[in-house]
Protein backbone atom coordinates (compact mmCIF):
# COMPACT_ATOMS: atom_id res chain seq x y z
CA UNK A 1 0.00 0.00 0.00
CA UNK A 2 1.04 3.28 -0.74
CA UNK A 3 1.92 6.04 1.94
CA UNK A 4 -0.55 8.57 0.16
CA UNK A 5 -2.83 5.27 0.64
CA UNK A 6 -2.65 4.55 4.01
CA UNK A 7 -2.55 8.59 4.94
CA UNK A 8 -6.31 8.90 2.60
CA UNK A 9 -7.43 5.53 4.84
CA UNK A 10 -6.26 7.13 8.13
CA UNK A 11 -7.73 10.65 6.98
CA UNK A 12 -10.98 8.31 7.25
CA UNK A 13 -10.23 7.23 10.14
CA UNK A 14 -9.84 9.87 12.09
CA UNK A 15 -13.08 11.81 10.30
CA UNK A 16 -15.63 8.96 10.83
CA UNK A 17 -14.16 6.86 13.37
CA UNK A 18 -15.88 8.60 16.32
CA UNK A 19 -19.17 9.29 14.60
CA UNK A 20 -19.52 5.46 13.38
CA UNK A 21 -18.51 4.24 17.51
CA UNK A 22 -21.30 6.35 18.84
CA UNK A 23 -23.83 5.44 16.17
CA UNK A 24 -23.20 2.28 16.42
CA UNK A 25 -22.96 2.27 20.23
CA UNK A 26 -26.38 3.26 19.98
CA UNK A 27 -27.99 0.90 17.98
CA UNK A 28 -25.86 -1.93 19.15
CA UNK A 29 -25.50 -0.60 23.33
CA UNK A 30 -22.54 -2.68 23.21
CA UNK A 31 -18.98 -1.38 23.14
CA UNK A 32 -17.53 -4.63 21.71
CA UNK A 33 -20.02 -5.15 19.52
CA UNK A 34 -19.86 -1.35 18.23
CA UNK A 35 -15.96 -1.57 17.89
CA UNK A 36 -16.62 -4.53 16.10
CA UNK A 37 -19.44 -3.05 13.54
CA UNK A 38 -16.90 0.12 13.01
CA UNK A 39 -13.88 -1.94 11.99
CA UNK A 40 -16.34 -3.72 9.80
CA UNK A 41 -17.38 -0.70 7.81
CA UNK A 42 -13.52 0.23 6.83
CA UNK A 43 -13.57 -2.76 5.89
CA UNK A 44 -15.82 -2.69 3.63
CA UNK A 45 -14.31 0.29 1.89
CA UNK A 46 -11.04 -0.81 1.90
CA UNK A 47 -12.37 -3.96 0.31
CA UNK A 48 -13.82 -1.40 -2.24
CA UNK A 49 -12.92 1.96 -2.18
CA UNK A 50 -16.29 3.84 -3.66
CA UNK A 51 -16.18 7.52 -5.74
CA UNK A 52 -18.03 10.05 -3.80
CA UNK A 53 -19.34 13.17 -5.26
CA UNK A 54 -19.31 15.38 -1.78
CA UNK A 55 -18.19 15.45 1.20
CA UNK A 56 -21.91 14.72 1.82
CA UNK A 57 -22.10 11.82 -0.27
CA UNK A 58 -19.01 10.39 1.71
CA UNK A 59 -20.45 10.73 5.21
CA UNK A 60 -23.81 9.09 3.66
CA UNK A 61 -21.72 5.82 2.71
CA UNK A 62 -20.05 5.43 5.88
CA UNK A 63 -23.60 5.97 8.14
CA UNK A 64 -25.26 3.96 6.22
CA UNK A 65 -23.40 1.43 6.00
CA UNK A 66 -22.29 1.55 9.89
CA UNK A 67 -26.32 1.40 9.93
CA UNK A 68 -26.24 -1.69 7.68
CA UNK A 69 -23.96 -3.82 9.77
CA UNK A 70 -25.47 -3.08 12.88
CA UNK A 71 -29.07 -4.23 11.28
CA UNK A 72 -26.63 -7.61 10.50
CA UNK A 73 -24.89 -8.19 13.60
CA UNK A 74 -28.43 -7.46 15.76
CA UNK A 75 -30.23 -10.29 13.41
CA UNK A 76 -27.54 -12.17 13.74
CA UNK A 77 -28.06 -15.67 15.12
CA UNK A 78 -24.98 -14.97 18.36
CA UNK A 79 -27.13 -12.35 18.85
CA UNK A 80 -30.36 -13.69 18.96
CA UNK A 81 -29.22 -16.96 21.17
CA UNK A 82 -27.19 -14.26 23.67
CA UNK A 83 -29.29 -14.43 27.10
CA UNK A 84 -27.66 -11.39 28.21
CA UNK A 85 -25.85 -8.85 26.76
CA UNK A 86 -23.94 -5.44 28.79
CA UNK A 87 -26.17 -2.46 28.37
CA UNK A 88 -25.00 0.40 29.98
CA UNK A 89 -27.36 -0.50 33.29
CA UNK A 90 -25.77 -3.61 33.39
CA UNK A 91 -22.29 -2.46 33.73
CA UNK A 92 -19.66 -0.32 33.87
CA UNK A 93 -20.30 3.68 35.09
CA UNK A 94 -22.38 6.42 33.59
CA UNK A 95 -19.61 8.40 33.33
CA UNK A 96 -18.26 5.95 30.70
CA UNK A 97 -20.87 5.63 28.08
CA UNK A 98 -22.35 8.88 28.46
CA UNK A 99 -18.94 10.11 27.80
CA UNK A 100 -18.81 7.54 24.65
CA UNK A 101 -22.38 8.77 23.24
CA UNK A 102 -21.35 12.72 23.99
CA UNK A 103 -18.41 13.02 22.02
CA UNK A 104 -18.85 15.49 19.09
CA UNK A 105 -22.46 16.03 19.91
CA UNK A 106 -24.01 19.55 19.54
CA UNK A 107 -23.66 21.80 22.34
CA UNK A 108 -26.42 23.88 21.68
CA UNK A 109 -25.20 26.98 22.00
CA UNK A 110 -24.18 25.70 26.06
CA UNK A 111 -22.51 28.29 28.54
CA UNK A 112 -19.26 27.74 30.18
CA UNK A 113 -19.92 26.23 33.47
CA UNK A 114 -19.98 28.47 36.15
CA UNK A 115 -18.74 25.78 39.39
CA UNK A 116 -18.54 21.71 39.97
CA UNK A 117 -22.54 21.96 41.29
CA UNK A 118 -23.62 22.96 37.94
CA UNK A 119 -20.97 20.74 36.13
CA UNK A 120 -22.79 18.04 38.68
CA UNK A 121 -26.20 18.85 37.63
CA UNK A 122 -25.50 19.30 34.02
CA UNK A 123 -23.72 15.43 33.89
CA UNK A 124 -26.74 13.60 35.58
CA UNK A 125 -29.54 15.72 33.12
CA UNK A 126 -27.25 14.58 30.64
CA UNK A 127 -27.15 10.96 31.61
CA UNK A 128 -30.95 10.91 32.14
CA UNK A 129 -31.55 12.05 28.98
CA UNK A 130 -29.09 9.79 27.36
CA UNK A 131 -30.92 7.12 29.83
CA UNK A 132 -34.48 8.30 28.56
CA UNK A 133 -33.03 7.84 24.38
CA UNK A 134 -31.38 4.68 24.73
CA UNK A 135 -34.67 3.32 26.29
CA UNK A 136 -36.56 3.90 23.10
CA UNK A 137 -37.89 1.78 20.59
CA UNK A 138 -34.87 1.29 17.72
CA UNK A 139 -36.48 3.45 15.18
CA UNK A 140 -37.16 6.31 17.31
CA UNK A 141 -33.55 6.48 19.00
CA UNK A 142 -31.62 5.88 15.53
CA UNK A 143 -33.48 8.91 14.06
CA UNK A 144 -33.05 10.66 16.90
CA UNK A 145 -29.53 9.89 17.48
CA UNK A 146 -28.64 11.27 13.66
CA UNK A 147 -30.98 14.42 13.97
CA UNK A 148 -29.23 15.43 17.41
CA UNK A 149 -26.11 13.72 17.90
CA UNK A 150 -24.93 13.87 14.07
CA UNK A 151 -26.84 16.97 13.48
CA UNK A 152 -28.12 15.95 9.93
CA UNK A 153 -31.22 17.02 8.17
CA UNK A 154 -34.42 14.80 8.22
CA UNK A 155 -33.72 14.65 4.07
CA UNK A 156 -29.66 13.31 4.77
CA UNK A 157 -31.70 11.41 7.46
CA UNK A 158 -34.14 9.61 4.99
CA UNK A 159 -31.17 9.07 2.22
CA UNK A 160 -29.24 7.28 4.66
CA UNK A 161 -31.89 5.23 6.24
CA UNK A 162 -33.93 4.39 3.17
CA UNK A 163 -37.14 5.90 5.10
CA UNK A 164 -39.27 8.63 3.74
CA UNK A 165 -39.02 12.70 4.48
CA UNK A 166 -42.55 12.26 6.31
CA UNK A 167 -41.51 8.79 7.93
CA UNK A 168 -38.28 9.85 9.35
CA UNK A 169 -40.11 13.40 10.49
CA UNK A 170 -43.03 11.23 12.08
CA UNK A 171 -40.31 9.12 14.02
CA UNK A 172 -38.44 11.91 15.31
CA UNK A 173 -42.04 13.80 16.50
CA UNK A 174 -43.16 10.29 18.29
CA UNK A 175 -39.31 10.15 19.43
CA UNK A 176 -39.48 13.50 21.15
CA UNK A 177 -43.03 12.97 22.51
CA UNK A 178 -41.87 9.53 23.99
CA UNK A 179 -38.78 11.80 25.01
CA UNK A 180 -40.78 14.17 26.99
CA UNK A 181 -43.06 11.59 28.28
CA UNK A 182 -40.40 9.71 29.94
CA UNK A 183 -38.34 12.77 31.46
CA UNK A 184 -41.40 14.01 32.50
CA UNK A 185 -42.55 10.82 34.43
CA UNK A 186 -38.87 10.78 35.82
CA UNK A 187 -39.46 14.37 37.54
CA UNK A 188 -43.09 13.89 38.20
CA UNK A 189 -42.94 12.97 42.10
CA UNK A 190 -46.54 13.76 42.76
Amino acid sequence: MVKADKEGIQQKIDSYGDMLFRLSYMRLQNVQDAEDAVQEVFYQYLKKPQVFENPEHEKAWFLKVALNVCRKTWRSAWRRHQSSWQSPEDGGSDGDWTEILEQGGSTGGVQPLSGPEELAVRQEERSRLLHAVLALPERYREVIHLFYYEELSVKEISRITGGGISTITSRLTRGRELLKKSLKEEYDFG
